[in-house]
């Protein structure tokens, strides 16, 4: 059977706000040759889908992404699904297999190519829904918490924005690995962070993480809301500052000026500040994915879409206020 031409996507041609996507048939995408075809089942939603559909920081555009509009049309990371067609150098899938990954773009849709070293195979007992919130947020839990955090058995870490996309996975990571874990959130959110092991929960709203005599040997900022300097006060005297956030969101340069001088802090502090910039890996897509399976990670998921809802989802994410992940389905 001769598959269609056309595909349905979400796609754009200019940076905005969810008003520039279209919903709509596209051309069938291509397998390249050390890549597959997979049908989409699942798209986890994350913050760096907002900022690749606004072009926001304008920093982001010089990285290659496009100057003027984007280079990519359809966006769209996180994904999980099944191979339909194999590229003639795939070695590691075959036909029916069903897969996860961080891709560069092209989520949103019923078909996507995906390279094949961007990819894992999904574990039986992992779902779609629960495969495809694990890349990005998942993985930066575990690259934040291991290797820029080295957390060890016994150690205090504070997590900062415990309820969302990134922190709830944080929370459990830490636990695993022997943390005694304080969360940072919002009231509404106190009782979940709870439950997903933090030891100590704090409401942002009304307690002040800068204060007391706790003393933390791993900082996992998630937010930005305050200086480095401010949570040094609250740092065991050889600690790590791990900052996935950077604070504020200049419109050119983003959180470029804060990690500059938390990095340019370290002259003075023993307790280094730790810029992180998680990076896709398969290794530890596969690691996420076995914790979900074994039920030892637990995936938070707030609200779910279809793909004609892409624009209303990526609407929510923009207002910050997402509470673990959102996912979208076909």
């Amino acid at each position: 059977m001769t598959a269609p031409s056309t595909i349905r996507a979400v796609h754009r041609s200019a940076y905005g706000g969810p008003e520039v996507l279209t919903i709509g048939e596209v051309p069938r995408p291509t397998v390249l040759p050390a890549a597959v075809l997979v049908r989409v089942e699942a798209v986890g939603l994350h913050r760096g889908d907002w900022h690749l559909l606004t072009g926001t920081p304008l920093l982001l555009r010089l990285a290659g992404f496009g100057l003027t509009r984007p280079n990519q049309t359809i966006p769209g990371m996180a994904v999980a699904g099944t191979v339909i067609e194999v590229g003639p150098g795939v070695t590691r899938f075959a036909v029916g297999d069903a897969v996860l990954g961080e891709l560069a773009a092209g989520g949103f849709a019923e078909v996507v190519c995906a390279p094949e070293a961007l990819l894992a195979h999904k574990p039986p007992g992992v779902s779609f829904e629960a495969a495809a919130c694990l890349p990005v947020s998942a993985t930066t839990a575990l690259q934040g918490l291991r290797d820029a955090g080295r957390v060890q058995p016994g150690q205090t870490v504070l997590i900062n924005g415990a309820a969302g996309g990134v922190g709830t996975y944080a929370v459990q990571l830490a636990v695993a690995m022997g943390a005694e874990v304080t969360g940072v959130c919002s009231a509404g959110n106190v009782e979940l962070v709870r439950s997903l092991g933090a030891a100590h929960v704090l409401d942002h709203g009304k307690d002040n993480i800068l204060a007391g005599p706790a003393r933390y040997d791993v900082v996992f900022d998630l937010v930005g809301n305050h200086p480095v300097s401010a949570f040094r006060q609250v740092m065991a005297p050889k600690g790590r500052f791990v900052s996935a956030a950077g604070g504020g969101d200049h419109p050119w340069v983003g959180p470029l000026g804060t990690l500059l001088a938390g990095m340019a802090s370290n002259a003075w502090s023993s307790a280094p500040f730790v810029p992180l910039m998680a990076m896709p890996n398969v290794a530890d897509l596969a690691d996420v994915a076995a914790r979900v399976e074994a039920g030892t990670l637990r995936v938070v998921v707030d609200r779910r879409y279809r793909l004609d809802e892409v624009p209303e989802a990526l609407r929510y994410l923009g207002t910050g206020r997402s509470r673990g992940k959102s996912v979208v389905t076909p």
